[in-house]
């Protein structure tokens, strides 16, 4: 989806800006991670409406903009009168990933114990989720389960959706021969913002993915196409950057704001 031109340089910033870490499921209306700035995430995509969101992890880059809940729910008008709203959004996730968003709090306590107080949302744990012809599936990819992956299958297609801390990358026959694999916290490149070198004893080429290590995850499943998400400030590179990048590449991608995939 691309933003329409409307007369205005402000509207004009995507695909070039990129706002944080997050997916939306169009046919469920469900909402994967509620980055800082998911508001304007939703509005440059024209979503109108979120029934469930579901959790990857509790880093607050996937969770401080949990506050949208309050746009999407909340009629003050109605709450000051006493009416509590009708269909609360359904907030899931492996339940080690809930207990720990639920402790994530201001002074008043937690905020998503807060929403459910005035009936705003309801937390449900989940390992699958199913709507329609939507299956989900959260595989842990830790063995404390606090990181899910979400296998997305539509009839007899699939897509991984692996945004952050998932490296190692856990082993399962599920990944083998998915349509899509999108995929978070990749170096892209060793020369990255301001000119600084990626040096081979860097300690972030332990802790995130090379673009090497991203082609052999796809070869060893056979996976069709490869996404990089979470794209970070630091690798210093645009969208034109990225766009330039893909044609030395094999079967991998970068996603952008507004990026649709179709199954």
């Amino acid at each position: 989806m691309y933003v329409q031109k409307r007369g205005r340089k402000d509207f004009l910033i995507f695909p070039y800006v990129r706002t944080g870490c997050s997916l939306f499921i169009e046919d469920a209306n469900i909402l994967i991670d509620t980055s800082e700035d998911i508001n304007a995430a939703l509005n440059n995509s024209d979503i109108q409406k979120v029934e469930y969101i579901l959790y990857s992890h509790c880093a607050l880059d996937h969770t401080m903009g949990m506050r949208v809940i309050e746009q999407l729910k909340m009629d003050w008008l109605a709450d000051s009168l006493g009416k509590k709203p009708d269909n609360p959004i359904e907030i899931a996730s492996l339940p080690a990933i809930l207990e720990d968003i639920k402790k994530q709090c201001t002074k008043y306590g937690s905020a998503i114990e807060y929403y459910e107080a005035r009936r705003l949302v309801y937390t449900k744990e989940i390992r699958v989720f199913k709507k329609d012809n939507i299956l989900i599936e959260l595989v842990p990819a830790d063995e404390q389960e606090h990181v899910a992956i979400f296998i997305i299958s539509s009839n007899s297609q699939k897509i991984i959706y692996a945004p952050c801390d998932v490296k190692p990358f856990p082993k399962s026959e599920k990944f083998q021969d998915v349509d899509v694999l999108v995929i978070g916290n990749t170096i892209v490149g060793d020369i990255l913002k301001d000119g600084f070198v990626l040096n081979e004893d860097n300690p972030l080429r332990k802790e995130l993915f090379t673009l090497d290590e991203i082609d052999m995850i796809r070869k060893q499943y056979g996976i069709k196409r490869v996404i990089i998400t979470h794209l970070e400030e630091d690798w210093g590179k645009s969208y034109d950057d990225y766009r330039e990048l893909e044609r030395e590449l094999n079967l991998i991608y970068f996603a952008y704001d507004g990026l649709k995939i179709r199954l």
